[in-house]
C-alpha cells in the first residue's frame, strides 16, 4: 500500500510499550515513509527496531518497497490496484550474558553468577535478506457512499535463515501471510466509519483482528477518530485519534482479555503514533487512503 493516499508522501512513527509493570518492556519503535508519483511507481521505506525482556533481544528490521499502481478501472478510473515488493534487512541479536540457566542453580544459594553453565551458545547475532510482495485494492470513488478496500500479502518469501532455533539444520522462518478487508461508511458528509478485519497466519500461529474506527470531520483543519479493535482470544485495543491539518496523532492501548490477563496483572500495552501527510501538488489520481490506524 505504499503510496495509497490522498498526498504526495506520508512519514509515520509509531512506538508500542508492552508488559512494562511485569518485566523489562517489550518496546517497539518505527518509522515509515513513502511516496506517491505520477508515474505509477510509488516508493516506501520502513524502519523498526524490537526490543524484548531481560536477555535484550533486539529485533531490526530495514526494508523498501517498490508498488505499481498503474492498475486503474471503473468510472472515472478511480478504483485501482497496487502490487509491491518489499526487500530489506533482518537483523537479530541477544545478549547471552544476562541469561539464567538450570545448572546455575542450587538448593542452598539458589542462582550462582559465577557458576559456568554446560550450555554452550554458539550464536547471539543474524542478519540476513528479507523479501516480500502483496496486492492491495482501493475504491476512490467520491460520490459512493461505501468505498472498500482490501489485499493480500506475505512476508519472508525467501525464508531466511533462523538459526537460533537450530544451528546445525539452519532452520528457517516460515513465510507469513496477511488478509485484510475493509470499507468506509459514509454516514453524513462529515462523519464516516471504516469496520475492518486483518488475518495472520505464521506457519501453526494464526491471529484474527476485527475492529471499527469513526472519523468526524470539525471543519476544513480538524478532524476526530476513535474506535476498537479486537484481537480474538487475546484482547481489546480502544484508540482514539486527532487530526489537525496534514498530521494526526493517535493512542491505543491494549486491555488484555484472555487467562493470560487474569493470571498475570500488567500485561497491557501502550501505542502512539503521529502521521504527517503532505498534500497533493498537482493533478493525479485521487485516492481513498489506507486506515490512518
Amino acid at each position: 500500500m505504499a503510496g495509497v493516499m490522498d498526498g504526495d508522501y506520508r512519514i509515520t512513527s509509531v512506538y508500542r510499550n508492552q508488559w512494562s509493570s511485569v518485566m523489562t518492556p517489550y518496546s517497539t519503535a518505527g518509522v515509515s515513509a513513502d511516496f506517491a508519483t505520477n508515474k505509477n511507481l510509488n516508493l516506501g521505506f520502513n524502519f523498526m527496531n524490537q526490543s524484548a525482556g531481560d536477555a535484550g533481544y533486539k529485533y531490526l528490521t530495514a526494508s523498501a518497497t517498490i508498488a505499481y499502481s498503474g492498475i486503474r478501472f471503473g468510472q472515472d478510473k478511480n478504483q485501482q490496484l497496487t502490487m509491491g515488493m518489499q526487500f530489506g534487512l533482518l537483523s537479530r541479536r541477544f545478549d547471552p550474558t544476562k541469561f539464567q540457566f538450570g545448572d546455575q542453580w542450587n538448593a542452598v544459594t539458589g542462582y550462582d553468577p559465577g557458576a559456568v553453565s554446560a550450555d554452550l551458545i554458539t550464536k547471539t547475532s543474524s542478519s540476513v535478506l528479507d523479501m516480500g510482495a502483496g496486492i492491495s485494492y482501493v475504491d476512490g470513488s467520491p460520490d459512493k457512499k461505501i468505498n472498500l478496500f482490501g489485499g493480500v500479502a506475505a512476508f519472508h518469501l525467501n525464508k531466511p535463515a533462523d538459526p537460533f532455533v537450530n544451528t546445525v539444520s539452519n532452520d528457517f522462518l516460515p513465510s507469513r501471510y496477511t488478509v485484510q478487508f475493509g470499507g468506509r461508511v459514509s454516514m453524513t458528509d462529515r462523519f464516516s466509519i471504516t469496520p475492518n478485519i486483518l488475518y495472520m497466519q505464521q506457519g501453526s500461529s494464526r491471529e484474527l483482528i476485527g475492529g471499527i474506527f469513526a472519523q468526524y470531520n470539525v471543519n476544513e483543519s480538524a478532524e476526530l477518530y476513535f474506535g476498537a479493535n479486537y484481537r480474538a482470544k487475546d484482547a481489546i485495543s480502544p484508540y482514539a485519534g486527532v487530526g489537525f491539518r496534514h498530521f494526526v496523532v493517535g493512542i491505543s492501548y491494549d486491555v488484555t482479555t484472555s487467562d493470560l490477563g487474569k493470571a498475570v496483572p500488567g500485561t497491557n500495552a501502550l501505542e502512539l503514533s503521529l502521521s504527517y501527510t503532505h498534500p497533493k501538488t498537482g493533478k493525479s489520481l485521487r485516492y481513498l487512503s489506507c486506515p490512518k490506524f
